[in-house]
């Protein structure tokens, strides 16, 4: 629960302890918190990592405690979450809220646009500008900045929201959405915002 000690300890948080800290994140998420797509090296499969630079510190924050929480599952960062304090986390995360957003790539496409800008009422779809803003800035508290996000990872989480097997979310709010979404919109989606200028 975001509670006002809860936000206060964000608020102020240790940049530079969460700067040494996140060290330890950059064989993983880039010495600048810029994630990477997916890649095929030597037969196996990297998973796209995500990108955290410019990330909403309460979104990082939320995400970290999730996986320490066993709220979200991942092998290699539920052991890493488990590891941090609290104060840790918050500190990891606003470190990672000053560092500027990655660049974006790539180029979206109007089915993604008009998803983004109009939804799709027959479906029950909501623009998705109205939670993660007109530029993908993201929202307060629990909605992510999308803008320059890799675009391998956004389709993995929106294909985890659509299977259920991510279950994170305030209120199943991105289940029921990307449940009505077709893998193309999701591929679609992913690269509008990894292009997102």
């Amino acid at each position: 629960a975001w509670t006002p000690e809860l936000l206060a300890k964000l608020k102020h948080a240790n940049a530079d302890k969460g700067k040494t800290l996140a060290a330890n994140c950059t064989s993983c998420h880039g010495d600048k918190g810029q994630g990477s797509q997916e890649d095929n090296r030597d037969g196996d499969v990297i998973p796209a990592i995500p990108a955290l630079a410019g990330q909403l510190a309460t979104y990082t924050f939320k995400q970290l405690r999730d996986y320490a929480n066993d709220d979200k599952d991942n092998a290699t960062m539920t052991g890493i979450a488990k590891n941090l304090t609290e104060q840790d986390a918050a500190d990891l995360a606003l470190w990672f809220s000053t560092l500027p957003a990655p660049s974006p790539s790539g180029q979206g496409s109007d089915k993604a646009y008009n998803l983004v800008t109009e939804g799709d009422g027959k479906r029950i779809i909501p623009p998705c500008s109205v939670c993660h803003g007109s530029d993908g800035q993201g929202e307060k508290i629990d909605i992510p900045a999308l803008k320059g996000q890799q675009a391998g990872y956004l389709v993995d989480a929106l294909t985890a929201y659509k299977t259920g097997a991510r279950h994170n979310d305030i209120y199943a709010r991105m289940r029921l959405i990307a449940e009505q979404l077709t893998d193309e919109e999701i591929k679609a989606l992913a690269q509008y915002y990894q292009a997102l200028r």
